[in-house]
């Protein structure tokens, strides 16, 4: 096989792999190869990138004791007895693409072929991560719950992954300087609100849905009593909307329109859009044809609508927001819209960060958003740290005086609130 046929193959399968992260993407649209394929997964980071300029200058203003991100990935096989679950699909010969994903997440996140123990080397891996961000800093670690039939059955054969809040609360608990944890509670199930209740004692700061994965309408009276419940006690909804490809679980992709968000904030619910519905396209429901049309579109209209309230209810995280797989327009529009900024809330997606081929740096410098000169310096510096690379990569971007908020940053006031 020649050199070039050999290389689009590689580019092709890397593309399918990368695409099942977020979206049904272009290969064009999705990777770049100029960062290398697999993350070496380097181990301490030398001390004279802990003093580089463009690290210094990414912590300028910044209290890292309100530094939280707040859109972090727990995973695990259960092999610690964790209860974790990862769908068979991930491990068949039958299902290629589906064990490519895997291990490509297994590679961003660094846990080895030979693992002893996923669980424990997934968390290890995350922890080693942190120690590169000041005292203080902390990532909120998602647990996931099974989708559910619409009898409120759980359905564990549709389910992409689990994490029970058990394992995420006990993960936070052990590593309490670094770790919070979000709670997932399907609406569905019979005892959901109790369940909820019982994830705020141990400590849960939000609740996470991924409605078209999990199988959940955000209209549907079964999710009033947890509205009720958010909205007396100020805990936020982070719920993801737009094309999900990454667990695509239940398949329910018409539950991925941002519009259907109205519900919760009808209630009075404060709504977290994760990565501000910025990939795929998405039902409008306000339109009588009712067309597909771009989720970020629509996030920009439930937004203009919030600003309308005297206590605006939506808010956007910026997780992802800058990989590859997203236009440019929306790169800028998170620049230039500044009366967002005040709504907008740090997350890195991890493990997402560690997929080296997700990101182009050198598009965002052609885009005007990225100065050349800090092109090399990221991809260097992300070969050892993947979440301070994600970080750093942020606060550098900028389009003339345009930047990203120092305040998008302090996310803790936001989540913390006892």
């Amino acid at each position: 096989m020649s050199a070039m046929p050999r290389r689009h193959m590689l580019c092709c399968t890397l593309a399918l792999g990368a695409g099942l992260f977020t979206a049904r993407i272009r290969p064009a649209q999705a990777i770049t190869l100029a960062d290398g394929l697999l993350n070496p997964c380097l181990g301490r980071m030398p001390s004279e990138w802990a003093r580089h300029e463009l690290v210094l200058a990414a912590f300028e203003g910044i209290d890292a004791s309100r530094l939280w991100d707040m859109h972090a990935h727990l995973l695990g096989t259960g092999d610690s007895g964790s209860g974790c679950t990862v769908n068979p699909d991930l491990y068949s010969l039958w299902h290629p693409i589906e064990v490519l994903r895997r291990k490509i997440v297994m590679n961003a996140a660094c846990v080895p072929r030979d693992s002893g123990s996923v669980d424990a080397d997934y968390v290890a891996r995350l922890h080693h991560l942190t120690q590169d961000f000041p005292e203080g800093a902390k990532w909120m670690l998602y647990a996931f719950a099974h989708a559910h039939s619409d009898q409120g059955r759980p359905r564990p054969d549709v389910s992409t992954i689990h994490v029970p809040n058990a394992y995420a609360a006990a993960v936070a608990q052990r590593h309490p300087e670094r770790f919070a944890w979000v709670a997932s509670v399907h609406p569905y199930a019979e005892n959901a609100l109790a369940q909820l209740q019982q994830a705020r004692r141990d400590g849960a700061v939000a609740l996470k849905w991924l409605p078209s994965a999990m199988n959940i309408d955000m209209r549907d009276a079964r999710c009033r009593p947890l509205y009720d419940w958010l909205a007396a006690t100020g805990m936020p909804l982070i719920v993801h909307c737009g094309e999900e490809m990454a667990a695509p679980g239940a398949g329910q992709e018409d539950y991925g329109t941002p519009l259907l968000a109205r519900a919760p904030l009808a209630s009075g619910v404060r709504v977290v859009m994760a990565h501000c519905a910025s990939l795929g396209r998405a039902v409008d429901l306000d339109a009588r044809s009712q067309p597909r049309v771009a989720a970020f579109d629509l996030f920009a209209r439930l937004m203009k609508e919030q600003m309308s309230n005297g206590k605006p209810l939506l808010w956007g995280d910026i997780s992802a927001l800058f990989q590859a797989n997203r236009r440019a327009r929306i790169w800028r529009a998170l620049l230039q819209r500044q009366d967002w900024h005040g709504r907008l809330l740090h997350g890195s997606d991890y493990p997402l960060p560690g997929v080296l081929p997700l990101y182009d740096l050198e598009a965002l410098a052609a885009a005007r958003l990225l100065a050349d000169s800090a092109v090399a310096p990221l991809q260097a510096l992300r070969r050892y740290n993947p979440l301070l690379f994600d970080f750093v990569l942020k606060r550098s971007l900028a389009r003339g005086r345009q930047r990203l908020a120092t305040d998008i940053f302090h996310t803790r006031p936001f989540f913390d609130r006892g």
